[in-house]
């Protein structure tokens, strides 16, 4: 199993949302969250003062799935958030050890479909 985060820009959550359910996808986590890359935030003005925003807001999706289907996540993640330009995001594949539905107790494969 592995876990795919997803990093994005909040107006592209729900188009992404879509695609991943059109793939099938049932379950995943979605979190508002603050950060920068590359682009290091940018320069805003609030009352005629000019200051810095360093943290912009994205949307973290995390989604656990079998080995056979993370290429397919990856593929449909970049095809429905990318905009092209600077701040689309990034995507984070890790290896899942263990997973437990605690409703049933099932576990492995069986808890996350």
């Amino acid at each position: 199993m592995k876990k795919v985060e997803a990093i994005i820009k909040p107006f592209k959550l729900e188009e992404v949302k879509e695609a991943l359910s059109e793939l099938g996808i049932q379950g995943m986590t979605i979190t508002e969250v603050e950060g920068f890359g590359r682009q290091k935030g940018h320069t805003e003005i609030y009352r005629g003062s000019e200051y810095t925003q360093n943290l912009l807001p994205k949307i973290k999706i995390e989604i656990v799935l079998p080995d056979q289907q993370v290429e397919a996540v990856v593929d449909t993640i970049i095809k429905s958030a990318r905009t092209g330009k600077i701040g689309d995001g990034k995507i984070f594949v890790l290896p899942v050890e263990e997973a437990v539905r605690i409703r049933t107790n099932e576990r492995g494969g069986q808890a996350v479909s």
